[in-house]
């Protein structure tokens, strides 16, 4: 067993810090504009800010679990220490729905665009073609991974600099609605009612989705009892910093701003405040930031099967191999490679009701992991403790319980029906077999180098 071979720790706040941010993908921002913007009756300020506090209390659950447990396995991993086994194993289940589907996300839009700019070949060749490549990026190792995601990062970064500065350019030459840079018109609701902007910023909560993924990759982080913590706050805040910034510019500079088609009504803005060479730039940017959220989604997702396959959740042989070269679960990036083929025949929305439904689920966990774990298990109950351990984590799983409320009956549907299944399998399981998770390894062990 010690000689088997083990992930590779070589990652720093830095490349966790990018890969968190590609696999959120700043351009979403862009993505869902049109829709967060009818959602939300247009106070999209107001909606990135509730929606950054609701995914605050949530980011620093997980900070809190991953000093706990520096291990892979995210959300499933801290429900099994912190409440029960079986109940970890069941927000595990949820979580897949998350994890696997998201590589199909990036792949189908990915997809789309390509087709978009190149008519003449269909979507499903753009699917196979990124399918393999982001195979091939994955296996050759984390820290290819890491630097393919930082220059995304980057370049993502750079773009939404520019589209703001472009709209700094009309303020000051007074092409622009509003003559001054400062106004608080954007953090007041007016005549929105407040329902209105929490529905906007339910949806908006997506769009911060990428903090939680990088807690897979504990086991290739140096001092990740440090690291993790540190990056997703990094990545949380930096992120409402983009989100909230492209909003404040474009609310007060073009308030009146209108649109016929909520799916390109980005494309429409971008054209208003730079013209075709400023949307000609985007559409080259949004494929990027397609690609490398891919190469971080296939990452995470490995990482998670790779966990559940050494505690034989999944079975070991397959879930747990690691490559002696590459030090990368190959087997794992295979057979999501395989399951990834799925994008030419689904659509992007059948993909975001699974990812929706397991990454609500998964947040709602981790905060009660908190304090099961911290208030309950460990008795920290003095003053600020009761704070830090009981009052913020249940504000975190309040909100968030809150959203995965507001999810359309469809999709609860389908998450209760998954559950179910998942249910039967460990009902089958431990019958067949010895219990899936021993629970008298109260001490955590990492693979050695």
């Amino acid at each position: 067993m010690n000689n088997q071979p083990a992930l590779s720790k070589s990652l720093k706040v830095y490349q966790i810090v990018f890969l968190g941010l590609a696999w959120m993908t700043p351009m979403i921002f862009f993505t869902v504009y049109g829709v967060a913007y009818d959602a939300a009756g247009g106070q999209m300020v107001l909606a990135y800010l509730l929606a950054f506090l609701a995914i605050f209390f949530t980011a620093y659950s997980y900070s809190r679990m991953v000093k706990a447990y520096p291990i892979a396995g995210s959300a499933y991993t801290y429900t099994k220490k912190a409440i029960h086994p079986r109940l970890g194993f069941l927000v595990g289940w949820a979580l897949l729905l998350d994890y696997i589907f998201s590589p199909i996300i990036a792949i189908l839009t990915f997809g789309i665009f390509m087709h978009t700019e190149f008519p003449s070949i269909p979507v499903y060749v753009w699917v196979i073609v990124m399918n393999i490549i982001l195979a091939l990026v994955n296996i050759v190792g984390i820290k290819s991974v890491a630097r393919i995601s930082g220059i995304s990062v980057v370049v993502q970064i750079l773009f939404i600099s520019l589209f703001c500065l472009f709209i700094i350019k009309d303020i000051a030459t007074g092409q622009a609605s509003s003559s001054t840079l400062f106004s608080l018109h954007p953090f007041l609701a007016s005549d929105v009612p407040f329902t209105t902007i929490f529905s906007g910023a339910a949806l908006i909560c997506f769009c911060f989705l990428g903090f939680d993924a990088v807690t897979t990759m504990a086991e290739e982080t140096i001092q990740p009892e440090r690291t993790i913590p540190k990056a997703i706050f990094l990545i949380v805040c930096i992120a409402a910093v983009m989100y909230i910034a492209i909003s404040y510019f474009t609310q007060i500079a073009y308030p009146g701003f209108t649109f016929t088609n909520p799916d390109n009504a980005a494309y429409t803005l971008v054209k208003l405040v730079g013209g075709n060479l400023l949307s000609s730039l985007f559409i080259t940017v949004l494929i990027i930031a397609t690609f490398t959220q891919g190469v971080s989604s296939v990452t995470s997702v490995t990482r998670f099967l790779y966990a559940l396959g050494r505690e034989s959740v999944l079975p070991q042989k397959v879930f747990s191999y690691i490559h002696p070269t590459f030090k990368t679960p190959v087997v794992n990036i295979l057979l999501v490679t395989a399951f990834s083929f799925l994008g030419m025949f689904i659509d992007l929305n059948t993909a975001v009701t699974f990812v929706s439904f397991g990454a609500l689920t998964a947040f709602t966990f981790v905060n009660l992991s908190v304090i099961a774990h911290f208030y309950i298990k460990l008795k920290k109950r003095s003053f600020t403790e009761t704070i830090l351990y009981l009052i913020f984590p249940l504000i975190g799983a309040a909100f968030i319980g809150w959203l995965l409320t507001l999810l359309n009956k469809d999709t609860l549907l389908i998450g209760v029906a998954w559950l179910t299944i998942g249910f039967l399998y460990l009902f089958v399981k431990s019958r067949l077999s010895t219990p899936f998770v021993k629970r008298e390894h109260s001490k955590v062990t990492v693979p050695e180098k």
